[in-house]
């Protein structure tokens, strides 16, 4: 049985910047590959198509970053 959600709960990636505090969607990819224990899409359609995420999850995984003193990762510095 699929799981119900209040389709007000779901937010794009511009949405989940806004939860972080990014400055741009584009970053909150960057997010998935560093976190590992970053909440997941519930709504995936494919490479370079609609993610969606359950703002819930979203906004206590970012208040858990802030609570372990985890900020946003480093910017690589090329040499």
């Amino acid at each position: 049985m699929t799981p119900l959600v209040a389709t007000e709960d779901l937010i794009d990636a511009r949405g989940v910047a806004e939860v972080l505090g990014l400055s741009a969607p584009n970053t909150v990819s960057v997010y998935q590959h560093r976190y590992a224990d970053m909440p997941r899409p519930v709504v995936n359609l494919g490479r370079g198509r609609c993610m969606l995420w359950l703002r819930p999850e979203m906004e206590r995984w970012a208040f858990q970053l802030k609570a372990a003193g985890r900020t946003r990762p480093r910017r690589r510095v090329s040499s």
